[in-house]
């Protein structure tokens, strides 16, 4: 292939807490390469994460049959991308590798917003091992960044270990939380459950952010302390849907997406909770779920940096031919 033609492609790259994801696609919307690599948030372990940016990146040049000569634009979208020096050390590294004539980096937030329509307006609130709000209008961009309080998985989940100890103490009501959460650490009472996680010489447990689904079915199940949990944090993330709509001067109708492992569970509570808050003060807004990765996101703002209108049409194409969903399963 020509370095010619390689100016007309356009690549994303998703830099995020578990995985880094690049996507190289021409200005029709035809996915030609892709490459996965390991966690690349520059706020953990630097030099490894720059190193699985390039990881990624390589493996999408081979995939799609390319040389080393720079495509036309790319867009970054990352975890740690958060302030300005952030932008910056980024920025300077895509300068050094040259990978692209023109490139851009956002914050994963705006990736998965740009990820979750055609238009890619409006709010978007992320929820998975963390979470992340950004919201965007033609002229407008804002991410929560480190202004977020309400998380992801993690903090369910330690949300739930907290209900399970006070009911253990008699200060909270019981619940139906206990058993599912003792099982899902292999413990047999609370104690010894307590114990595993604050003893000397413990190591981080990989389950934790998992327990977020038992503490979902929980509360899916009618078990009124996981209920309360979970649509107060909801309701929280609302409050950070709105602050975001601020930023950017939306309110009447706009689209809210939502997207993120635990966004996806099938329990409606947390959602539910999230746009009741919202609707409280915006009654017209609209929700979808968002059905892309957010590399789908970087993507579509690369094509943009690269001049392309992104119509229906390149929409669609980039649907239909972006890898399946084995490339982005954790």
């Amino acid at each position: 292939m020509s370095e010619l033609v390689q100016t007309n492609l356009v690549l994303g790259i998703d830099a995020g807490n578990t995985k880094t994801i690049a996507l190289i696609a021409d200005a029709a919307g035809q996915v030609l390469g892709w490459g996965r690599s390991g966690s690349s948030n520059i706020y953990v372990r630097p030099a490894r994460a720059l190193a699985a940016l390039k990881t990624a990146v390589e493996r999408a040049r081979n995939s799609a049959g390319l040389t080393n000569a720079p495509l036309s634009a790319l867009t970054l979208s990352a975890a740690g991308a958060d302030w300005p020096e952030d932008f910056e050390e980024l920025n300077a590294r895509l300068q050094v590798w040259n990978w692209a004539a023109r490139s851009a980096v956002v914050n994963d937030a705006v990736g998965a917003l740009r990820a979750g329509s055609l238009h890619g307006t409006g709010v978007t609130v992320v929820c998975g091992t963390s979470a992340g709000i950004a919201a965007r209008t033609a002229g407008e961009v804002w991410h929560s960044s480190y202004w977020q309080e309400p998380e992801g998985a993690d903090e369910l989940a330690t949300k739930a270990l907290r209900a399970v100890y006070r009911a253990d103490l008699g200060i909270d009501p019981p619940t139906a939380l206990t058993a599912p959460v003792l099982a899902h650490f292999g413990c047999p009472d609370v104690e010894a459950l307590l114990h595993s996680f604050t003893r000397r010489g413990r190591s981080p447990s990989s389950r934790l952010g998992k327990l977020a689904r038992v503490l979902l079915d929980g509360a899916e199940g009618g078990d009124a302390v996981s209920l309360d949990i979970v649509q107060k944090h909801g309701a929280s993330l609302g409050d950070y849907a709105l602050a975001a709509a601020r930023k950017v001067g939306l309110d009447g109708e706009y689209l809210l997406t939502t997207s993120g492992g635990v966004m996806r569970h099938k329990s409606p509570i947390l959602r539910e909770a999230l746009l009741s808050r919202v609707r409280e003060h915006h009654p017209h807004v609209r929700w979808q779920a968002s059905h892309h990765e957010p590399v789908f996101g970087a993507l579509l703002l690369a094509l943009e940096t690269a001049g392309v209108t992104v119509d229906e049409a390149v929409f669609r194409r980039l649907e239909q031919t972006c890898p399946d969903e084995a490339l982005f399963s954790t």
